[in-house]
């Protein structure tokens, strides 16, 4: 009966507590109203502060996202998902609310104003309230695609980038009358299935392609598993990282990709471009260089895992290869392929450094066998 009573109270009290648990609801920003004196009228928009902003002195590039209302919680899902700063930078999200039939209006007949409105009062109110850099990427669907089509080649100093998708147009004397100092990215998208837009994107795709406006790089994609209402989300999110193609680190998924690209050489130059735009010393990132030992590793390549090892024979004495776990795996391969001095150095130094390890038994067992073969 008293373990009856005590099992008894025991759940009412987990239960209690459980119930007194607060409730804490999640927030991704914060809205702001903009009293818009070019629009005559109250404007509302949403915006995501990165994680470290609070806890840093950096500034942040942002993101602006036209039609806020549908799409900006997708710009910051794409923040959070890539693990910034790693593939991506972390960004300050900014959705600029549009509700129908104002959109069309003022992308379409008023956007003279609209960019007036973008300009002068919208980042003007960012870049006064938050630490931002000059770095800007802005994105549309649809009517807003159509929008930043002309916006991009006729204010080109406001944006560095601009991502559209379902949609999107400009003449020929706009592309033609292009000019920038410095690089501009533009990325569109679309589907065949988008049978509302997809003319004009081609027509548009044709005509930048007819022209290839200097410092204006862009790639246009298709993504024919979509539809008109599913293809903002996928575009954003391709969007964003065509524009930051080299801000990560670079990973291979073979040998034969590498000597593609170019080697060495291509490894230099893609980290002098990436210091240009992002900083840096514009060498290569130990990232990239772990990730080419492996490679080589994983794809049972001696000859470049040979190479690899001498080449950036710095990133092995970095804290991650400090383990009796890696000094035995590079024995072991070394053992693999009968560079028995090689295997003897890492096997050694396993057992020295980090005695009576897990691996300390086989390491001895390598270098013995090692040992015997020199």
């Amino acid at each position: 009966m008293t373990k009856h009573i005590t099992l008894l109270l025991t759940l009412f009290w987990s239960l209690y507590l459980f119930s007194q648990t607060p409730e804490r609801k999640v927030t991704i920003g914060t809205n702001y109203t903009i009293k818009s004196t070019i629009l005559n009228q109250d404007r509302e928009i949403q915006v995501y502060l990165p994680d470290s902003y609070t806890t840093s002195k950096e500034a942040y590039p942002v993101l602006y996202i036209l039609d806020g209302q549908w799409f900006f919680t997708n710009g910051v899902a794409i923040q959070k998902s890539l693990r910034t700063p790693g593939a991506i930078p972390e960004m300050i999200v900014v959705g600029i609310k549009n509700e129908n039939p104002l959109r069309r209006t003022l992308f379409n007949r008023e956007r003279q104003k609209f960019t007036s409105f973008l300009k002068n009062e919208v980042i003007k109110f960012i870049d006064d309230k938050f630490r931002t850099t000059n770095e800007r990427v802005i994105y549309g669907w649809e009517a807003a695609a159509y929008y930043i089509s002309k916006l991009i080649l006729e204010e080109n100093d406001l944006f560095k980038g601009a991502i559209i998708t379902d949609g999107g147009y400009a003449s020929e004397k706009l592309v033609e009358n292009f000019k920038s100092d410095s690089d501009v990215y533009l990325y569109m998208a679309n589907s065949k299935r988008d049978i509302y837009y997809i003319e004009s994107t081609e027509e548009f795709n044709k005509i930048l392609k007819k022209h290839n406006p200097k410092n204006l790089l862009w790639k246009y994609e298709l993504f024919n598993d979509e539809v008109h209402e599913t293809m903002p989300h996928l575009a954003m999110y391709k969007g964003i990282m065509y524009y930051y193609h080299n801000y990560d680190s670079l990973v291979f998924e073979s040998i034969d990709a590498y000597e593609k690209a170019g080697g060495i050489p291509y490894l230099k130059s893609y980290f002098k471009e990436r210091a240009k735009r992002f900083g840096g010393d514009g060498k290569i990132d130990n990232s990239t260089k772990n990730a080419l030992i492996w490679l080589a590793w994983k794809r049972d390549n001696f000859k470049y895992f040979s190479f690899f090892m001498e080449e950036f024979k710095d990133v092995l004495e970095t804290n991650r290869y400090k383990s009796a776990y890696w000094q035995n795996r590079l024995g072991q391969f070394y053992l693999k392929y009968k560079d028995y001095k090689n295997a003897s150095k890492y096997f050694e130094r396993g057992i020295k450094d980090y005695p009576n390890s897990q691996f300390d038994e086989v390491m001895k067992e390598g270098l013995q066998e090692a040992k015997g073969k020199l």
